[in-house]
């Protein structure tokens, strides 16, 4: 897998990897409240703190963090390529957010339409994402694009107020790529 991290974009979102010159839209998206609920980062630390750790794991190669931007060029969050896996063609695509006005809009199957896309045109033989177990909405929205429910992580990691956090994993694998994208596609066709 040779995942290299690239502007993707399609007619309804824009996804551009971190720059500098995205830090004041993201952190006018990331002042949402509800965004941080179930995040596993203390966003009480401060914005500057949370877009310096996610440069610091870009730098390192560990994430390929994308900013979301709608059509009218306003960044409503973001989503990233994390745990990379280029000697085993697997990817994990996560540390999603969205402001609240774009949850439940076409932003998050296009964009994970284009990250998928470039995941698996890039080589990868599996996708992987994870959310909370206690969290729903993300839950549905993986079930609903058609990746495979496969467990549980029990206390895997801990939530900004410390709970322990279990992780629903999911996945998509290479053979089944085909059938989810052309579900994506309808969906977003649905919204023309």
């Amino acid at each position: 897998m040779q995942l290299a991290a690239r502007v993707l974009e399609n007619e309804f979102v824009r996804l551009e990897p971190y720059e500098e010159r995205h830090y004041e839209g993201l952190k006018a998206a990331a002042a949402d409240p509800t965004i941080w609920t179930l995040q596993p980062f203390n966003i009480d630390r401060g914005f500057d703190a949370y877009f310096a750790w996610i440069r610091e794991e870009q730098a390192q190669g560990r994430w390929m963090p994308h900013a979301v931007i709608e059509p009218g060029g306003r960044i409503v969050g973001q989503s990233c390529y994390l745990n990379i896996r280029p000697e085993h063609d697997g990817v994990e695509i996560g540390g999603t957010w969205y402001v609240t006005e774009a949850r439940g809009t076409a932003i998050n199957p296009a964009a994970k339409l284009l990250l998928f896309g470039h995941a698996f045109d890039s080589g990868a033989e599996r996708v992987d994402q994870k959310t909370d177990a206690i969290n729903a909405r993300s839950r549905r929205a993986m079930e609903k694009m058609g990746a495979k429910f496969e467990g549980l992580h029990r206390h895997a990691m801990r939530r900004s107020d410390g709970t322990w956090r279990d992780n629903a994993w999911y996945s998509v694998l290479r053979e089944e790529w085909p059938g989810v994208k052309a579900g994506l596609e309808a969906r977003l066709a649905r919204r023309t």
